[in-house]
């Protein structure tokens, strides 16, 4: 089984709270593998002067493997199917962002409803913040404080990939 499904949203709605909290529920089950994409390029993973950040600074692509985990940076941007065919060993892959990507998507809001994003979504993800009335009906609504609810809608609409 290699199924996936994204989530959605703006910036600070709640996304990577939620992919965490349904990683770690579902981890002791399934092997769980997470894409998270930094459209700002604002995501910072090692620090000036160590050995990591020296050899990424040449240019090259880095892999750099540890006891307990293997950490890849590069230069060039991979499609989706480049990066699961690095990763390839998992059940449920959720990705955070890349809205412009086929998959079942929970679009995550909280106060204000980001219509821009109703398109790309099948289910929003919100809590008592949010209008419900503005939410077309083609969309199913679900508790965004409630993971096993979000977890039940992920196993049923997550697709084979």
């Amino acid at each position: 089984m290699r199924k996936a499904v994204a989530f959605t949203g703006p910036s600070n709605s709640g996304k990577t709270t939620l992919i965490e909290k349904i990683a770690k529920k579902l981890i002791s089950s399934y092997k769980i593998a997470i894409i998270k994409n930094d459209p700002a390029d604002k995501a910072k993973f090692d620090k000036k002067g160590k050995d990591s950040f020296k050899f990424f600074a040449t240019g090259a692509e880095v892999v750099v493997t540890s006891p307990t985990r293997t950490t890849y940076f590069s230069h060039r941007q991979k499609s989706l199917d480049e990066i699961i065919d690095m990763i390839n060993d998992f059940d449920i892959l959720l990705v955070e962002g890349l809205k412009y990507l086929p998959l079942p998507r929970i679009g995550i809001f909280r106060g204000e409803l980001d219509e821009s994003y109703f398109r790309y979504i099948k289910a929003v993800a919100i809590d008592d913040s949010v209008d419900k009335s503005k939410i077309p009906s083609n969309i199913e609504i679900l508790d965004l404080n409630n993971t096993d609810e979000i977890i039940d809608w992920v196993l049923k609409n997550a697709v084979d990939i």
